[in-house]
């Protein structure tokens, strides 16, 4: 896990109830300068983490924008829900 999966992993799981479902990974990118991280959570977990009007997600934008800031990156975030094993 890279250390802005972590930060972000670490930003997050608080805020899940189901910890067992939550993932952070980072995903490919075609721009050298941009990291793209997934968070896939339950469909409950991924309301929460999106909040009202996208505003928990706007804030974790923001925080992980200033994590990447030493390594010169733009941070993208994505949010995915995971398919039910029914």
């Amino acid at each position: 896990m890279s250390n802005l999966e972590e930060v972000l992993y670490n930003l997050v799981r608080p805020m899940a109830d189901n910890v067992d479902a939550l993932k952070v990974e980072e995903m490919p990118s075609s721009n050298p300068r941009e990291v793209v991280i997934g968070i896939h959570a339950d469909d409950e977990d991924i309301a929460r983490l999106i909040g009202r009007k996208g505003s928990m997600a706007s804030a974790l934008r923001q925080v992980m924008s200033v994590a990447s800031h030493r390594e010169d990156k733009k941070v993208t975030i994505k949010f995915e829900q995971e398919k039910d094993a029914d």
